[in-house]
């Protein structure tokens, strides 16, 4: 029976990190899709489906073929957690962590083809430091960052993807030393649905790291208590106990991610640009979208007048901005090299996501900085519609 109840949990967990995940990844796709940090983290998202999937898989058949999926996810664990970190942070790794990492993932990718237990012991210790090592380089990689580089809602994002490997790598850890360590499942599942419990709420910019992680530690401290009661109720032993508080926690982190996707999908209904619009008062363009600066979706806006742009060329300029009036970092237009340097000078000085044309002459850019996960498709629309605002107050002020 303690078998049996071994395995059921281990599949419940297995499924609830499955959904957490997939929770994650709607929500991310709900947003900026083509966005390049948002496809490297679906990238790392789909991995860790891949890895749940396969442990779901060899409970609910048996068949040991399934290890494949485990042992190659787990092989590109770090190689996905790398990714992210460059991504989020801008940077690149040093070229002898991408030969290690890319190295270490091919190496182990290829081992995952011998599904059987006779290289076991050796692979496993070798997949587990390779892990260790991938997590602490992203976390000196975060430890090291420049943060003047980074807006301030990518260093939020930074220093929480920093403590939450803190916290995923030793649960990580229990799955490879299940038998020196007496678990009766593997835990790592709790440590994921935190992953995606705390990436749902980044698009929270209203709320500081206290609060997120004292809500989290609440959680959890609620779902311990409740299973160590319950188990001393039922008379269970220590690893009962451990069996019903993971099953409590895994529960507790799927709704709580559920609830927070659904809070994310309604604040994007009333954290809209078009209230922005509709609450504009005057004609002056540059107070209009000076004005953005205190919405919840930017996290910095800065003003580019003449003679900030003094060192570029005009007409190249011009041919930038008529061809998109709001560039998007992740979206710029085929101009050729020069405008592409152009492009490059703007978005990397001014650490900004998006420049705006103001439509002023001389002319006047707005640089705003819009992280992807706090972003959506609709949103970008209406920043369209903010610009072509702006563009029609100074045509108006100029022509008076």
């Amino acid at each position: 029976m303690i078998a049996a109840a071994n395995i059921l949990t281990d599949l419940y967990l297995s499924l609830a990190a499955l959904a957490g995940l997939v929770i994650l990844q709607v929500s991310l796709k709900a947003g900026v899709p083509d966005d390049p940090l948002v496809r490297r983290l679906v990238f790392g998202l789909r991995v860790g489906m891949m890895l749940f999937a396969g442990r779901a898989l060899i409970v609910v058949t048996g068949g040991q073929g399934f290890r494949f999926l485990v042992l190659l996810a787990a092989a590109l664990v770090p190689l996905a957690a790398l990714l992210i970190t460059e991504g989020l942070l801008r940077r690149h790794a040093p070229p002898f962590a991408k030969v290690l990492i890319g190295g270490g993932a091919a190496v182990f990718g290829l081992s995952a083809f011998w599904v059987g237990a006779s290289i076991d012991p050796p692979r496993l210790i070798g997949l587990l430091a390779f892990q260790v090592f991938g997590f602490c380089l992203s976390g000196w990689l975060i430890y090291t960052r420049d943060a003047a580089s980074l807006s301030m809602a990518e260093n939020r994002m930074a220093v929480r993807l920093g403590l939450t490997i803190l916290l995923l790598m030793p649960l990580a850890a229990t799955d490879f030393l299940l038998v020196v360590l007496q678990l009766p499942v593997q835990i790592s599942a709790i440590g994921v649905l935190v992953l995606c419990w705390i990436a749902l709420g980044l698009s929270r910019t209203h709320e500081g790291h206290r609060r997120s992680y004292a809500a989290l530690a609440v959680m959890l401290g609620a779902s311990f208590a409740t299973g160590a009661f319950l188990s001393m109720l039922a008379g269970l032993q220590v690893s009962g106990a451990v069996l019903v508080i993971a099953v409590i926690m895994a529960m507790v982190l799927v709704l709580a991610c559920a609830a927070v996707a659904r809070d994310g999908r309604a604040r994007g209904q009333t954290e809209s640009l078009m209230a922005h619009m509709a609450q504009a008062t005057g004609t002056d363009p540059l107070a209009f979208l000076r004005g953005l600066q205190s919405h919840p979706l930017v996290s910095g806006a800065v003003i580019v007048d003449q003679a900030a742009l003094a060192g570029l060329d005009p007409r190249v300029l011009d041919r930038i901005f008529a061809a998109a009036p709001v560039l998007q970092q992740s979206a710029r237009p085929a101009l050729g090299p020069a405008a592409e340097d152009h492009m490059d000078h703007l978005v990397t000085r001014y650490g900004a996501t998006h420049i705006l044309d103001t439509g002023l002459v001389p002319r006047c850019l707005v640089a705003l900085a819009m992280p992807a996960l706090h972003t959506s498709a609709r949103a970008q629309v209406e920043l369209r519609a903010v610009q072509r605002m702006a563009a029609l107050m100074a045509q108006a002020e100029q022509g008076k």
